[in-house]
């Protein structure tokens, strides 16, 4: 029996990949709402029937990546770590995976219903978390752990949220990874601080 070349038995996967980072690229250009499956599926090199056969259209492409997002999440958020170095952690990943930060940022500028229950349901995890790691003492008992959350949400992105102004303080290119890495650095500090304030 003639046998498939490997390349073409793996095609499938290879195919839904490109599929995925092209709806990556176009999500993070225009939005969920501004992107068209028409435009993902050109910028893949496939037709839009395979988009619907794979996802089942562009919602499950934007679901699909949000998944793809938390696999990775796991390659690089060591929750056993400092605050600080999970903190700096976030730093790197948004620098190194900038179209991920960008999907959210329309997604919170353009999206004003409920939330996704998925990410309500990972949030509330990470807020359980650090309600932990006050009582273990890593941040003062009288900081509203939602407030840390969200405070460390914003930090964390700010070379993506605020790219003139971290121009305007550092004159660096906050896509740069030495950028990253300095602020990273930066941010592990300031965090570190906190928790000696909690057992000063």
């Amino acid at each position: 029996m003639r046998r498939e070349p490997e390349e073409k038995q793996r095609d499938p996967e290879r195919t839904k990949a490109r599929i995925l980072q092209a709806a990556l690229e176009e999500f993070a250009a225009k939005g969920f709402a501004g992107a068209r499956v028409g435009e993902i599926a050109a910028r893949a090199g496939v037709n839009k029937q395979l988009i619907s056969y794979y996802f089942g259209g562009k919602e499950g492409l934007y679901q699909a990546l949000n998944t793809r997002w938390q696999a990775e999440e796991s390659t690089f958020a060591d929750r056993s770590a400092s605050l600080g170095k999970l903190a700096a952690d976030y730093v790197r990943a948004n620098s190194a995976r900038r179209d991920y930060g960008r999907l959210m940022l329309w997604q919170s500028l353009t999206e004003t219903g409920p939330p996704d229950p998925a990410f309500v349901a990972d949030v509330r995890r990470d807020l359980e978390h650090l309600r932990q790691r006050q009582e273990d003492g890593e941040f003062p008992a009288d900081l509203d752990p939602g407030a840390v959350l969200v405070a460390l949400f914003s930090i964390t992105a700010a070379g993506l949220t605020f790219p003139q102004l971290v121009r305007a303080v550092w004159g660096e290119d906050p896509e740069s990874p030495e950028f990253a890495e300095r602020y990273a650095h930066e941010i592990d500090k300031l965090v570190a601080h906190l928790g000696r304030g909690a057992r000063g």
